[in-house]
C-alpha cells in the first residue's frame, strides 16, 4: 500500500475570490467610497482571500473527545486512522489513530484503547501495544492518560498486584494501577529508528469495569515541550498542580514501590516556587497530603532524612522538594529541609497545613514509596500540590 511519509508536507493554496453577498458564512466587506479628497479608491468587492492549509499540523477534535491530525479526504482510511468529521474548510478529514491489544502505534497522537472501547471491558490477561518511531529524530514518548481506570492495589500494601500498566523499552517508569484520569508520563525514547516503546496492560483477579483511552504522542529531540532528562512528569506554567498516580481524597491509595522525578519548567522571570496542599472538598480534614503514617487520625508533618529508627524523619516513603521552607516565616528561616512526609504538608515538623517554598532551580521533587505499609502505615492517599512560581526580586 503506497504511503506518503510523515515528513512530507502537502499544501493546499485555496483562493476565494469574493463576489460580494454570494459567498456564504462570510461577512461581506463594506464597498470603499471615495475619500474626502475626492480620489477614487478602487471598488474592493472583488477581494483575493488565500487559505493555507498544511496536512498532518495542529489539533482536531471529534465529537467523541479524541483529537487527530487533518488529512486529505483520501488518506486518512489509507493510513488506518478513523475519519472523524471534516476538518480545513472541509478539504480534509479529522483522522483519529486508534489502536488496541496486538496493535502498532506509528503515527502521532494514537490512542491505545482497552478492547471494547469505548465500553469498559472485564476481560483478563495481557493487552499490549507497540509504538514505533516516525523518524528517527524522536527523542520523547509522551503519554496522556485520558482516560485510565483499572483495579486498584490491595489493601495491605499497595502494591499493584492485579492489574498494571508497564512501560518497556524506555527509560524507566513505574508500575502503576487504580485511576489516573488527566495524569502524563514521558518517556525517553532512545536513539535510533529501532527502538520500540512497549505499553503493556496486565488484568488478573477480581471483576472490574476497566477502561483506558491513552493518547501518544512523539517529540522531536529539537521540541520546545520537550520535557528535561530523567523527569517522569513535565509541567509548563506559572500554576499548576501536581499529584501521585491514583490519587483520590475518598477511594485512591498510595501506590507502593514508586520512585521518579516531577519537573516545572522554570519561567521567565521566575526565581522561586510556592507549594501548598490542594483542597479536600469531601471532608474537613485535609487528606491531600498523606504519605506516612495511620492516616484515619491526624498525623503531624515529618521532615529530614534521618537514620532508621529516628523519630519525625522521612526513612520510607516522601516527597523530596530541595531545601524546603515555610513559606511565610519572617524572617526567611536559615535552615530548610529536602524530605516531607507524615500526614500534614509542612516543612517544619507540626500539625498545621502550611505553604511551602524552595528556591532551588531547576525545579523538581522526587517522589518515593518503598513495598511496605502496614502496620504503620494505613489508608495513605499520597498527595496532590498546586504550585505557583514567584517572580525574581532585586534587592
Amino acid at each position: 500500500m503506497f504511503r506518503i511519509e510523515r515528513m512530507l508536507q502537502i499544501w493546499i493554496v485555496v483562493g476565494v475570490w469574493w463576489l460580494g453577498a454570494e459567498v456564504t458564512g462570510i461577512t461581506p466587506i463594506p464597498k470603499v467610497h471615495p475619500n474626502s479628497a475626492g480620489t477614487t479608491i478602487r471598488d474592493r468587492r472583488f477581494l483575493p482571500i488565500f487559505t493555507v492549509f498544511q496536512w498532518g499540523q495542529g489539533l482536531c477534535s471529534a465529537s467523541s473527545g479524541e483529537y487527530g491530525s487533518c488529512q486529505p479526504n483520501n488518506e486518512c482510511v489509507l493510513r488506518g486512522g478513523i475519519p472523524a468529521g471534516p476538518c480545513a474548510g472541509g478539504y480534509g478529514t479529522c483522522c483519529i489513530f486508534m489502536a488496541s491489544c496486538g496493535g502498532v502505534a506509528r503515527e502521532n497522537g494514537t490512542y491505545f484503547v482497552n478492547p471494547n472501547h469505548p465500553d469498559t471491558t472485564d476481560g483478563t490477561g495481557s493487552c499490549q501495544l507497540t509504538i514505533l518511531k516516525m523518524h528517527p529524530d524522536i527523542c520523547q514518548i509522551r503519554l496522556d492518560f485520558d482516560q485510565f481506570s483499572i483495579n486498584g492495589p490491595e489493601i495491605v500494601n499497595h502494591i499493584c498486584n492485579n492489574d498494571q500498566f508497564l512501560v518497556s523499552g524506555g527509560s524507566p517508569a513505574p508500575t502503576i494501577c487504580g485511576t489516573s484520569n488527566g495524569d502524563h508520563m514521558y518517556i525517553d525514547a532512545g536513539m535510533g529508528q529501532s527502538n520500540p516503546i512497549i505499553l503493556t496492560v496486565i488484568t488478573s483477579g477480581p471483576s472490574y469495569p476497566r477502561s483506558w483511552r491513552i493518547r501518544i504522542s512523539q517529540m522531536p529531540c529539537g521540541a520546545v515541550s520537550k520535557a528535561e532528562q530523567g523527569c517522569l512528569q513535565y509541567f509548563t506554567g506559572v500554576s499548576g498542580r501536581v499529584k501521585s498516580f491514583n490519587f483520590d481524597t475518598t477511594s485512591g491509595r498510595q501506590l507502593s514501590n514508586q520512585d521518579y522525578s516531577i519537573c516545572i519548567r522554570t519561567e521567565r522571570n521566575f526565581c522561586s516556587i510556592q507549594y501548598t496542599a490542594c483542597p479536600d472538598m469531601n471532608r474537613n480534614r485535609s487528606r491531600t497530603f498523606t504519605l506516612s503514617g495511620n492516616s484515619n487520625s491526624p498525623v503531624q508533618a515529618m521532615v529530614g532524612g534521618g537514620t532508621q529508627g529516628t523519630p519525625n524523619s522521612c526513612t520510607n516513603d516522601w516527597l523530596m522538594i530541595p531545601c524546603a521552607k515555610v513559606a511565610d516565616r519572617l524572617p526567611m528561616a536559615s535552615t530548610c529541609e529536602d524530605k516531607i512526609c507524615g500526614g500534614t504538608f509542612n516543612a517544619e515538623v507540626s500539625s498545621i497545613e502550611r505553604t511551602v517554598m524552595s528556591t532551588i532551580r531547576p525545579f523538581r521533587l522526587a517522589f518515593h514509596t518503598d513495598s511496605i505499609e502496614s502496620p504503620i502505615d494505613v489508608e495513605n492517599r499520597g498527595f496532590c500540590l498546586d504550585y505557583v512560581q514567584q517572580p525574581c526580586t532585586s534587592n
